[in-house]
Protein backbone atom coordinates (compact mmCIF):
# COMPACT_ATOMS: atom_id res chain seq x y z
CA UNK A 1 0.00 0.00 0.00
CA UNK A 2 2.95 2.40 0.43
CA UNK A 3 4.28 2.36 -3.23
CA UNK A 4 0.35 2.65 -4.35
CA UNK A 5 0.51 5.95 -1.92
CA UNK A 6 4.03 7.19 -3.28
CA UNK A 7 2.49 7.06 -7.13
CA UNK A 8 -0.34 8.31 -6.10
CA UNK A 9 1.12 10.93 -4.58
CA UNK A 10 3.57 11.56 -7.78
CA UNK A 11 1.15 12.05 -10.20
CA UNK A 12 -0.74 14.41 -7.91
CA UNK A 13 2.58 16.00 -7.65
CA UNK A 14 2.67 16.03 -11.82
CA UNK A 15 -1.36 17.34 -12.19
CA UNK A 16 -0.07 20.29 -9.87
CA UNK A 17 2.89 21.40 -11.89
CA UNK A 18 0.65 22.28 -14.45
CA UNK A 19 -2.13 24.88 -12.55
CA UNK A 20 -2.20 27.92 -11.74
CA UNK A 21 1.24 29.13 -13.88
CA UNK A 22 3.94 31.22 -12.54
CA UNK A 23 4.37 34.76 -14.13
CA UNK A 24 5.70 33.85 -18.15
CA UNK A 25 8.12 36.41 -17.42
CA UNK A 26 9.18 34.80 -14.50
CA UNK A 27 9.26 31.39 -15.69
CA UNK A 28 11.71 32.35 -18.26
CA UNK A 29 14.35 33.26 -16.43
CA UNK A 30 13.93 29.97 -14.31
CA UNK A 31 13.80 27.77 -17.68
CA UNK A 32 16.82 29.50 -18.49
CA UNK A 33 18.70 28.99 -15.39
CA UNK A 34 17.74 24.98 -15.80
CA UNK A 35 19.17 24.83 -19.24
CA UNK A 36 22.26 25.66 -18.09
CA UNK A 37 22.38 23.60 -14.70
CA UNK A 38 20.73 20.73 -16.11
CA UNK A 39 22.01 20.55 -19.97
CA UNK A 40 24.74 22.87 -20.79
CA UNK A 41 26.38 21.66 -17.05
CA UNK A 42 26.40 17.98 -18.24
CA UNK A 43 27.78 18.53 -21.54
CA UNK A 44 31.27 18.05 -19.87
CA UNK A 45 30.76 14.54 -18.23
CA UNK A 46 28.44 13.61 -21.55
CA UNK A 47 31.02 14.23 -23.81
CA UNK A 48 33.78 12.61 -22.08
CA UNK A 49 32.40 9.53 -21.04
CA UNK A 50 30.39 9.10 -24.65
CA UNK A 51 34.40 9.19 -26.43
CA UNK A 52 35.77 7.07 -24.23
CA UNK A 53 33.18 4.40 -24.11
CA UNK A 54 32.67 4.30 -27.79
CA UNK A 55 36.04 3.78 -28.34
CA UNK A 56 35.99 0.55 -26.05
CA UNK A 57 32.66 -1.11 -27.46
CA UNK A 58 34.93 -0.68 -31.03
CA UNK A 59 37.95 -2.07 -28.94
CA UNK A 60 36.40 -4.88 -28.01
CA UNK A 61 34.06 -5.84 -30.80
CA UNK A 62 37.45 -6.13 -33.22
CA UNK A 63 39.39 -8.37 -30.56
CA UNK A 64 36.61 -10.84 -30.28
CA UNK A 65 36.10 -10.74 -33.70
CA UNK A 66 38.82 -14.49 -34.44
CA UNK A 67 37.39 -15.59 -37.32
CA UNK A 68 39.43 -14.18 -40.35
CA UNK A 69 36.28 -14.69 -42.89
CA UNK A 70 33.94 -11.79 -40.77
CA UNK A 71 34.57 -8.61 -42.59
CA UNK A 72 36.20 -5.71 -40.52
CA UNK A 73 33.45 -3.17 -41.76
CA UNK A 74 31.52 -4.97 -38.69
CA UNK A 75 33.19 -3.28 -35.76
CA UNK A 76 31.58 -0.23 -36.96
CA UNK A 77 28.42 -1.79 -37.66
CA UNK A 78 28.39 -3.43 -33.83
CA UNK A 79 29.41 0.12 -32.36
CA UNK A 80 27.06 1.87 -34.47
CA UNK A 81 24.20 -0.53 -32.97
CA UNK A 82 25.65 -0.74 -29.19
CA UNK A 83 25.80 3.28 -29.38
CA UNK A 84 22.51 4.05 -30.78
CA UNK A 85 20.26 1.60 -29.62
CA UNK A 86 21.46 1.26 -25.89
CA UNK A 87 24.67 3.25 -24.95
CA UNK A 88 23.43 6.77 -25.49
CA UNK A 89 20.08 6.72 -24.55
CA UNK A 90 20.23 4.00 -21.73
CA UNK A 91 23.46 4.19 -20.31
CA UNK A 92 23.65 8.02 -20.65
CA UNK A 93 20.70 9.00 -19.07
CA UNK A 94 21.74 6.09 -15.62
CA UNK A 95 24.46 8.61 -15.57
CA UNK A 96 22.50 11.31 -15.53
CA UNK A 97 20.39 10.42 -12.99
CA UNK A 98 22.95 10.74 -10.92
CA UNK A 99 24.48 13.79 -11.83
CA UNK A 100 21.03 15.33 -12.84
CA UNK A 101 18.70 13.36 -10.23
CA UNK A 102 20.92 14.18 -7.32
CA UNK A 103 21.35 17.96 -7.94
CA UNK A 104 17.33 18.61 -8.40
CA UNK A 105 16.48 16.41 -5.46
CA UNK A 106 19.04 18.34 -3.09
CA UNK A 107 18.34 21.22 -4.43
CA UNK A 108 14.51 21.06 -3.90
CA UNK A 109 15.46 19.31 -0.60
CA UNK A 110 17.06 21.51 0.71
CA UNK A 111 13.91 24.47 -0.19
CA UNK A 112 12.32 22.24 1.57
CA UNK A 113 13.86 22.33 4.95
CA UNK A 114 14.97 25.91 5.03
CA UNK A 115 11.01 26.60 4.51
CA UNK A 116 11.44 28.54 1.12
CA UNK A 117 9.07 26.08 -0.13
CA UNK A 118 6.38 27.31 2.29
CA UNK A 119 7.14 30.65 2.02
CA UNK A 120 6.68 30.64 -1.79
CA UNK A 121 3.40 29.10 -0.60
CA UNK A 122 2.55 31.66 1.76
CA UNK A 123 2.91 34.24 -0.95
CA UNK A 124 0.35 32.66 -3.19
CA UNK A 125 2.81 31.25 -5.32
CA UNK A 126 2.67 27.32 -6.75
CA UNK A 127 5.29 26.00 -5.56
CA UNK A 128 5.27 22.90 -7.96
CA UNK A 129 4.91 25.10 -10.96
CA UNK A 130 7.85 27.21 -9.68
CA UNK A 131 10.29 24.58 -9.25
CA UNK A 132 9.60 21.34 -11.02
CA UNK A 133 7.60 23.03 -14.37
CA UNK A 134 11.22 24.90 -15.65
CA UNK A 135 12.83 21.55 -14.90
CA UNK A 136 10.79 19.90 -17.52
CA UNK A 137 11.00 22.06 -20.17
CA UNK A 138 14.83 22.35 -19.74
CA UNK A 139 14.73 18.40 -19.90
CA UNK A 140 12.78 18.64 -23.08
CA UNK A 141 16.50 19.87 -24.21
CA UNK A 142 18.02 16.53 -23.25
CA UNK A 143 17.57 14.60 -27.00
CA UNK A 144 20.40 17.19 -28.04
CA UNK A 145 22.31 16.04 -25.35
CA UNK A 146 21.96 12.37 -26.57
CA UNK A 147 22.44 13.34 -30.36
CA UNK A 148 25.82 14.91 -29.03
CA UNK A 149 26.77 11.53 -27.07
CA UNK A 150 25.64 9.09 -30.48
CA UNK A 151 27.81 10.93 -32.65
CA UNK A 152 31.04 11.19 -30.11
CA UNK A 153 30.43 7.59 -28.81
CA UNK A 154 30.68 6.70 -32.85
CA UNK A 155 34.05 9.21 -33.61
CA UNK A 156 35.27 7.50 -30.55
CA UNK A 157 34.53 4.43 -32.23
CA UNK A 158 36.31 5.09 -35.37
CA UNK A 159 39.62 6.43 -33.90
CA UNK A 160 39.79 3.60 -31.81
CA UNK A 161 40.23 1.25 -34.72
CA UNK A 162 41.84 3.47 -37.08
CA UNK A 163 44.42 4.46 -35.03
CA UNK A 164 44.57 1.43 -33.35
CA UNK A 165 45.00 -0.36 -36.29
CA UNK A 166 41.81 -2.59 -36.43
CA UNK A 167 40.21 -1.09 -39.79
CA UNK A 168 40.97 1.04 -42.16
CA UNK A 169 38.33 4.14 -42.48
CA UNK A 170 36.69 3.15 -44.92
CA UNK A 171 35.82 0.13 -43.74
CA UNK A 172 34.26 1.66 -40.42
CA UNK A 173 32.30 3.98 -42.28
CA UNK A 174 31.32 1.24 -44.44
CA UNK A 175 30.00 -0.94 -41.60
CA UNK A 176 28.04 2.57 -40.23
CA UNK A 177 26.53 2.38 -43.73
CA UNK A 178 25.27 -1.57 -43.59
CA UNK A 179 21.83 -2.33 -43.44
CA UNK A 180 21.26 1.04 -41.55
CA UNK A 181 17.19 1.23 -40.41
CA UNK A 182 16.08 5.11 -40.03
CA UNK A 183 13.35 4.01 -37.26
CA UNK A 184 16.51 2.58 -34.85
CA UNK A 185 17.43 6.49 -34.23
CA UNK A 186 13.19 7.48 -34.04
CA UNK A 187 13.31 4.84 -31.26
CA UNK A 188 16.31 6.20 -29.56
CA UNK A 189 14.80 9.55 -29.50
CA UNK A 190 11.28 8.03 -28.10
CA UNK A 191 12.69 6.61 -25.11
CA UNK A 192 15.32 9.56 -24.83
CA UNK A 193 12.10 11.67 -24.51
CA UNK A 194 10.43 9.39 -21.52
CA UNK A 195 13.84 9.48 -20.19
CA UNK A 196 14.42 13.16 -19.80
CA UNK A 197 10.66 13.32 -18.05
CA UNK A 198 11.28 10.51 -15.41
CA UNK A 199 14.78 12.69 -14.62
CA UNK A 200 12.84 15.88 -14.08
CA UNK A 201 9.88 14.42 -12.17
CA UNK A 202 11.23 11.70 -9.87
CA UNK A 203 14.07 13.32 -8.59
CA UNK A 204 11.83 16.19 -8.15
CA UNK A 205 9.07 14.38 -5.91
CA UNK A 206 12.06 13.11 -3.78
CA UNK A 207 13.03 16.76 -3.37
CA UNK A 208 9.62 18.24 -2.97
CA UNK A 209 8.19 15.45 -0.16
CA UNK A 210 11.32 14.75 2.23
CA UNK A 211 11.01 15.53 5.63
CA UNK A 212 13.77 15.81 8.03
CA UNK A 213 17.07 17.70 8.11
CA UNK A 214 20.49 18.20 6.11
CA UNK A 215 20.97 14.54 6.26
CA UNK A 216 17.80 13.78 5.08
CA UNK A 217 17.99 15.56 2.13
CA UNK A 218 21.33 13.28 1.49
CA UNK A 219 19.29 10.17 1.50
CA UNK A 220 16.89 11.60 -0.52
CA UNK A 221 19.29 11.70 -2.93
CA UNK A 222 20.67 8.39 -3.13
CA UNK A 223 16.79 7.31 -3.33
CA UNK A 224 15.84 9.23 -6.17
CA UNK A 225 19.02 7.99 -7.87
CA UNK A 226 18.18 4.72 -7.21
CA UNK A 227 14.06 5.02 -7.96
CA UNK A 228 14.94 7.07 -11.29
CA UNK A 229 17.40 4.48 -12.77
CA UNK A 230 15.09 1.60 -11.79
CA UNK A 231 12.60 3.16 -13.66
CA UNK A 232 14.56 4.35 -17.21
CA UNK A 233 15.63 0.64 -17.05
CA UNK A 234 11.91 -0.61 -16.83
CA UNK A 235 10.81 2.02 -19.31
CA UNK A 236 13.71 0.80 -21.21
CA UNK A 237 12.27 -2.73 -21.81
CA UNK A 238 9.03 -1.62 -22.55
CA UNK A 239 9.60 0.92 -25.21
CA UNK A 240 12.15 -1.74 -26.59
CA UNK A 241 9.04 -4.72 -26.38
CA UNK A 242 6.71 -2.10 -27.73
CA UNK A 243 8.48 -0.79 -30.83
CA UNK A 244 11.23 -2.97 -32.09
CA UNK A 245 9.39 -6.68 -31.16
Amino acid sequence: MGYLKEIGAYFMMIKGVFIKPTKTSVLRNLILKEIDDLIIGSLGIVCFISFFVGGVVAIQTALNMDNPILPKSLIGFASRQSIILEFAPTFISIIMAGKVGSFITSSIGTMRVTEQIDALEVMGINSLNYLVFPKIVAMLFYPFVIAIAMFLGILGGYAAAVFGGFATGDQFIQGLQEDFVPFQLVYAFIKTFIFALLLATIPSYFGYYMKGGALEVGKASTTSFVWTSVFIILSNYLVTQLLLS
